[in-house]
């Protein structure tokens, strides 16, 4: 069954408001951003998220110049869309830093903490975006996320203390280990994340436990350390652990991702770690498996790119476990 978009029919009847309506450009314009919004948070196609955009941009030009705690409410929403907004180039990014500073810049003077915070997260989020394609300073997004963290405390407001420090924690570990304080970052990175997990619980904050989990587990299975086993059977508690949200039927990318991780995990542990010489055939078969599970729902997505990752791996792996029937398991 075809899902029909509700773009055209929303931004008709936003439209028609605005020309019609008879409430002061400041009521059209929260009315507007109502709409965006409720556009942005369950799109059915990118489509969506471009209206989201446009009824924002609408908002903007309703003569709300003169209200700048307005402009700058609407300014940090637009982000928000333009964040997510799928595309082959950094412009939308670039557009949401944009739109940001430029909220912040009001934001500071006129707006709550809160709103000042939520836009500094975002502002991390989007320049930590950036940082690969050379366009933002990865230490500029670890500033905004703690100058959010100011806010955000671990107390008043857990579930985005949690994705702060996961941001956090993913940023120290996205700079190239090229100094001698790259151990010092990885350290940090962990800290980050079981700082997160303290806040959260399975039960509470289900999506934001799990993606802990599953980040604490590749930060586990990565670190420079000399307990490496160690922290690999740390790393497969971890990955357990998200997977007790992740499952199959109600959330198969994110489920895919974690097994993905924990098949690595496994190919790379003894089976017994008291006995490390006696290999890990045991852990490299339930890799393999595990593995061949995630390629294939990456298929079924339509995620051609990390099928052929992970199929990648696959193939690696096979070299070690020439006994294994694999046709017969259905890995091929």
């Amino acid at each position: 069954m075809t899902v029909r978009s509700r773009t055209p029919e929303q931004v008709d009847v936003a439209m028609r408001m605005v020309e019609e309506a008879q409430g002061t450009p400041v009521e059209k314009a929260e009315m507007l951003m109502e709409i965006a919004m409720s556009l942005q948070q369950k799109p059915k196609e990118a489509s969506d998220i471009e209206a989201a955009v446009t009824l924002y941009e609408t908002a903007l030009g309703l003569e709300v110049k003169d209200l700048p705690l307005l402009s700058a409410r609407i300014r940090a929403r637009m982000a928000t869309a333009l964040m997510i907004i799928p595309s082959e180039d950094t412009l939308p990014l670039e557009r949401a830093r944009d739109e940001l500073e430029t909220a912040l810049g009001t934001l500071t003077a006129e707006g709550s903490d809160e709103e000042i915070a939520e836009a500094e997260m975002n502002l991390g989020l989007v320049l930590q975006n950036l940082a690969p394609f050379h366009k933002a300073r990865i230490q500029d997004s670890i500033s905004a996320y703690q100058r959010a963290l100011r806010t955000f405390d671990k107390k008043a407001h857990p579930k985005e203390f949690a994705i702060l420090q996961n941001n956090l924690a993913t940023a120290f570990l996205s700079i190239p280990f090229t100094d001698e304080k790259a151990k010092m970052r990885e350290a940090l990175a962990v800290q980050a994340f079981e700082e997160g997990l303290s806040v959260v619980t399975l039960i509470d904050h289900p999506s934001e436990y799990a993606m802990l989990q599953n980040n604490l587990g590749n930060a586990l299975q990565y670190v420079s350390s000399s307990h490496r086993v160690e922290n690999g059977f740390r790393a497969l508690d971890a990955y357990d652990e998200a997977l007790k949200v992740r499952e199959r039927r109600n959330a198969p990318g994110e489920y895919a991702n974690t097994i993905a991780n924990k098949a690595n995990c496994l190919a790379n542990l003894p089976d017994d770690p008291e006995e490390p010489d006696k290999g890990n055939p045991r852990n490299l078969s339930a890799a393999w498996t595990l593995y061949g599970e995630a390629r294939d729902i990456f298929r079924q997505l339509g995620d051609l790119q990390k099928a052929e990752a992970v199929g990648e791996a696959l193939r690696e792996l096979e070299e070690d476990l020439p006994s294994v029937p694999l046709k017969a398991n259905g890995a091929h």
